[in-house]
């Protein structure tokens, strides 16, 4: 893209401006070069000081190792690092050092969109349009610099986004008069296996008030019977799917009697059989106009 700009703007070594394949020669014996951050060491990041300007683009993929071996590097008088990205993820590092409320000294952070270009083409006009109409769920997160809430071709993309549109993602309060149900979503333990979710869900009238939510990768059970007390759900109904009964890969338990023998009221959904993972999906979405 640099190397474009440059010859776009008639730029030549006359002027001081020379292309090599690795980096660009800039007048007064300035140069620009281009780096991988993945790669990256302790020792061979040091090659970079002395540098003024370091420009840090699709920035929701850096590390914060990256971040940590890239901040004290470029540190000279009048230096600067430029970071753009298109949200990902509240959580994604570059995010939690620029948007979580706390900026570092001296850092300006501008939200520039589709909306803030005087040369926005027709043909991207187009392009927008035909995503809100087609593709909702995946618009805000394209086009208007919010973070991925919906994966694309999940199970419940429509599900959710309704319930968005409707206001039913928001904070639920509990009903201290009503039970609590727990109900898993069971990964296992070891570092290869899934990730264990766990969703506390209240049974008011008509409505599904899912609470609270939690999920790890690969930790064991004693973590999740820890969280479950800490929170105040030790008296909640735990629903396990039909694995619950099986004994897990690593501790040669099942999760339906190690809860039993934490105290815990257990019921495991029975294996419905072939075919059963997608009527579970169907009556996810017959049930989700009334889930907030």
């Amino acid at each position: 893209m640099i190397e474009d700009k440059i010859l776009h703007l008639g730029l030549t070594e006359g002027d001081g401006f020379k292309i090599f394949k690795e980096l660009i020669q800039t007048p007064k014996d300035g140069v620009i070069i281009f780096q991988g951050m993945s790669d990256q060491t302790a020792d061979s990041i040091k090659s970079l000081e002395g540098y003024k300007r370091a420009w840090c683009e699709e920035s929701q993929s850096l590390s914060d190792r990256s971040l940590t071996l890239l901040r004290p590097t470029i540190r000279a008088n009048d230096s600067e690092i430029w970071f753009s990205w298109n949200p990902r993820r509240d959580v994604d590092p570059v995010d939690k050092m620029f948007r979580s409320g706390i900026t570092p000294t001296g850092a300006a952070v501008v939200q520039a969109n589709w909306s803030d270009n005087p040369w926005f083409p027709d043909v991207l006009e187009q392009e927008r349009l035909d995503c809100l109409a087609n593709e909702p769920d995946q618009y805000d997160h394209i086009w208007e610099g919010g973070y991925v809430t919906v994966n694309k071709g999940a199970y419940f993309a429509k599900d959710l986004l309704a319930a968005q549109t409707e206001g039913r993602i928001s904070k639920v309060a509990a009903d201290p008069l009503m039970s609590y149900k727990a109900v898993w979503d069971i990964g296992g333990t070891g570092q290869k296996s899934d990730a264990t979710s766990i969703w506390i869900a209240q049974f008011i009238g008509k409505e599904i008030r899912v609470v609270d939510y939690y999920e790890d990768q690969g930790q064991p059970l004693a973590v999740q019977v820890n969280w479950l007390r800490e929170n105040g759900y030790q008296n909640a109904l735990q629903i396990l799917p039909h694995d619950g009964k099986t004994n897990d890969r690593v501790h040669d338990v099942s999760y339906e009697s190690e809860l039993q023998a934490a105290g815990f009221t257990v019921e495991v959904i029975a294996n419905q059989g072939t075919g059963a993972a997608m009527l579970r999906v169907q009556a996810a979405r017959r049930l989700f106009p009334q889930i907030w």
